[in-house]
């Protein structure tokens, strides 16, 4: 198996389209071609995870944070990042980050954290803005089923649990084709009115060369009629941060006594307690401290995340309990799901979990 067969199934749990714009993920070291020997999957590719990969013959590291996140001016080793890139390359060990594309997934980070506290009726936090696109084009009756189900079969009309979604109109269109044309119905230069079907669907941005393809390949006029627009709508499925409820609600100190268990946390900084249960909890692996807000105006009782600073915890305005319980071990949980995945959908190959500890943070 090829890297880039590797790199299509990982972007199937972690499409590169949902990835934060200042993000830096996919392949960032290696060749798309190579064969793939053996994958390690890790938090963070440094220089004794590079090791361990080439102690067990893996020449593909699967990381979630990227190792490489602004740009490089030399390579001279004199720094850690320089040096996990020097041994990679030395050793054609390629490397994958997968990042904020995950975080954004609504079956990723956050709910891998939400699923790790046992929350139940979890959604998106903070949904993605500005990533909905309707297209809206029009075609005669006889092409109108085969003309949407292509569009269908591209990806166009999910939304949230349901697929298939369009709206249909039927009206009159009108064209009259000069010399050069080649119309479906009439002929050259008369002037046609002809029963059309009007369907619109909305679909992810970044499907739209695939949606297009779709259209042109399956519409039965020379010339097609279509428009796309962007839309203000938020994506309900894809973004950052989660928020769910526990099954049974518990008092501040033991809420923060369980967190610190289930995720192996080995200190967490709170704002005060407030002398209320604790039923609703909003979470965001890693840095979170913007979206404070957001879990205020979501009615979350607790606001899990990580990264705080001194005057941040004042942003709990006596209405949540705000606890940072460590960057790493927000998201802790997340090499595993990326080893669960990848054995799911490719068997009988050697898919590896890290057993280097990254996290930088100590604790006396």
């Amino acid at each position: 198996m090829k890297i880039k067969e590797v790199i299509s199934v990982i972007e199937t749990m972690a499409p590169l389209a949902y990835a934060e714009e200042f993000d830096n993920v996919g392949l960032l070291v290696g060749n798309p071609e190579d064969e793939t020997t053996g994958i390690l999957v890790c938090h963070d590719a440094l220089e004794n995870v590079i090791d361990e990969a080439i102690s067990k013959k893996c020449n593909m590291v699967v990381c979630f944070h990227p190792i490489l996140f602004s740009g490089l001016k030399k390579i001279t080793g004199k720094n850690y990042v320089e040096r996990a890139v020097l041994k990679a390359i030395k050793n054609d060990i390629a490397i994958y980050a997968v990042h904020t594309a995950l975080d954004n997934h609504q079956n990723g980070v956050n709910k891998i954290f939400c699923d790790a506290l046992g929350l139940q009726n979890t959604k998106i936090l903070v949904p993605k803005e500005n990533f909905i696109q309707k297209l809206v084009t029009y075609t005669i009756p006889e092409n109108h089923q085969k003309l949407r189900n292509a569009l269908f079969d591209a990806g166009a009309g999910n939304i949230g649990n349901y697929e298939n979604c369009s709206f249909n109109t039927q009206g009159i269109g009108s064209y009259q084709g000069n010399e050069n044309s080649n119309p479906e119905i009439g002929e050259r230069g008369e002037f046609v009115e002809n029963t059309e079907i009007k369907i619109e669907v909305t679909f992810e941005k970044h499907l739209q060369s695939k949606i297009l393809k779709a259209l042109f390949s399956n519409h039965v006029y020379e010339e097609v009629a279509y428009e796309i627009y962007d839309l203000k709508n938020s994506h309900q499925n894809i973004g950052l941060g989660m928020i769910g409820e526990l099954e049974t609600e518990m008092p501040e100190k033991d809420f923060l006594l369980f967190v610190k268990n289930k995720m192996k946390a080995d200190g967490i900084r709170h704002s005060e307690y407030l002398g209320k249960p604790i039923k609703k909890v909003a979470v965001l692996g890693g840095s979170g401290s913007f979206a404070i807000k957001k879990a205020i105006q979501a009615g979350a009782d607790a606001f899990l995340t990580a990264d705080l600073k001194y005057h941040q915890f004042y942003e709990a305005e006596n209405q949540l309990l705000l606890a940072d319980i460590g960057h790493y071990e927000s998201e802790r949980y997340t090499k595993n799901y990326i080893v669960d995945y990848l054995t799911k959908k490719i068997p009988n190959f050697a898919i590896i979990l890290s057993e280097e500890n990254t996290n930088p943070v100590k604790y006396l």
